[in-house]
């Protein structure tokens, strides 16, 4: 078993990581920023090191200073959580090669399904299907050109390197091809110091449906159903929950199977998510896979009674799943809020500083993981995110109902949160019918 692990991560999935440790009987050591000193996870790692400023390419993203922490520690397995260097298949590489065990696929693994162009060939070869589109790298504005005529508008442009929604553009007419190629490639370099760009044809008004795996170093993969993303802004995601309610029983586990042989098919170890667009008529599409743990992982614990970090920890060791497909099942529901610290009246701006007061709602059904407290000062060099406020019911009605109840009671003052957009939104009828897509908060306007 792993005796030490450091934790190569902040905010509040550093300190969810640091409980699954603790349950587990894992020695945990915290890096973080001199802008971090104060957090929760900080504070309770049973060590802690600083590793530089506040700047994330000085601190959370140097990689030679984290290993040194690793190596000074003496910790045998490094954890990246999400974000930062989850997905860097050097650093995954550099771990290994100084004997730690990075917590997560292959270094080889996430190359390959870092690479948009490159995972949509292999996860093809899987069966699963796939979005029409380029079949690789687009070489040139005229391939581009010459793909749209026979795949149609509208098309989407996407840099092979992304992430977050950067390096994409849709395109619906021939005469602003070539401008969004340039603007995607453009924007592509500056991002991620790619400009490589593949095409696909442009799903309308789609669900964003993923499905989350576990998958240990002896063939065995599982899928723990579906959640539901579609409630999103320039493809960030704000609101997540499982089940679906647009995904039948057979719907599922079709998608699941699915997933599951393209993790197969990849050679996956550890929680990953396989990411789906879901169309009006029930197809569904490839979009990418996720080579770490999400930030909506709650809301699959809740409702599947699954520790997926200490799951994910296990299978890191060596062990076997010690469950099954069969041995998988779905009680209830569960919706997440992302609760960040942006003042959402002013195009989400973000707002950080001093919180004043801090009282955190709870209750039968409620889970609120954060690392904020009150008098915790929110640093202005990071991610916005406060608290995932998770609620739990035995229907979609009952979770939605203490939700509403969660919201109100969660008092965060001192800074702008997120809050009263949830509170606003999750009362709209088409959210409590289930009436939504990935569109849905472009065609809306909740400041009236």
């Amino acid at each position: 078993m792993i005796k030490k692990i450091l934790i190569a991560n902040r905010s509040e999935i550093a300190l969810r990581i640091i409980r699954a440790c603790k349950e587990l009987g894992i020695k945990t050591v915290a890096v973080h920023s001199e802008a971090d000193t104060d957090s929760l996870h900080v504070r309770f790692a049973d060590e802690a090191i600083c590793i530089g400023p506040a700047q994330s390419s000085e601190s959370y993203l140097n990689t030679l200073r984290i290993l040194a922490a690793a190596e000074v520690s003496g910790a045998d397995a490094i954890h990246p959580g999400y974000g930062f260097l989850a997905e860097n298949p050097e650093f995954a590489d550099m771990c290994n090669s100084s004997n730690m065990k990075f917590i997560g696929p292959s270094a080889n693994v996430i190359r390959k399904m870092g690479n948009k162009s490159e995972a949509k060939a292999l996860i093809k070869k899987a069966g699963v299907p796939v979005v029409p589109g380029s079949e690789g790298i687009l070489k040139s504005i005229e391939e581009g050109k010459e793909l749209v005529e026979g795949i149609g508008f509208p098309v989407i442009l996407k840099a092979v390197s992304g992430g977050g929604g950067r390096g994409m553009r849709v395109v619906n007419s021939m005469e602003e091809f070539e401008m969004n190629y340039q603007m995607a490639q453009a924007e592509a370099q500056g991002a991620f110091g790619d400009p490589d760009l593949y095409l696909e044809k442009y799903i309308k008004n789609p669900r964003h449906i993923e499905i989350q795996l576990m998958a240990d170093q002896h063939g065995n993969v599982v899928y723990l159903g579906e959640r539901e993303c579609s409630i999103q802004r320039r493809h960030q995601k704000l609101i997540e929950e499982s089940p679906s309610v647009v995904v039948s029983d057979e719907l599922r586990q079709k998608m699941g199977q699915i997933a599951v042989q393209g993790a197969k098919q990849v050679g996956y170890e550890g929680a990953g998510t396989i990411e789906f667009l879901l169309d009006e008529d029930g197809s569904f599409y490839f979009m990418e896979m996720n080579t770490r743990i999400q930030v909506e992982h709650p809301v699959t614990e809740m409702v599947y009674n699954r520790d997926l970090l200490k799951d994910q920890i296990r299978v890191a060791a060596g062990e076997k799943l010690g469950y099954t497909q069969e041995d998988v099942k779905l009680v209830g529901h569960a919706i997440e809020c992302r609760i960040n610290a942006e003042d959402w009246e002013r195009n989400f701006m973000p707002n950080p500083g001093e919180i004043k007061s801090f009282h955190v709602p709870g209750g039968p059904g409620i889970r609120v993981d954060t690392h904020a407290y009150e008098r915790y000062h929110i640093p202005p060099f990071y991610d916005s995110l406060i608290a995932k406020l998770i609620a739990y019911g035995k229907n979609r009605d009952e979770s939605i109902a203490r939700l509403n109840r969660a919201l109100e009671e969660f008092i965060i003052e001192g800074v702008k949160t997120t809050i009263p957009f949830h509170q606003r939104l999750i009362k709209r009828a088409e959210f409590i019918e289930g009436n939504f897509d990935t569109g849905f908060l472009d065609r809306i306007n909740l400041l009236e």
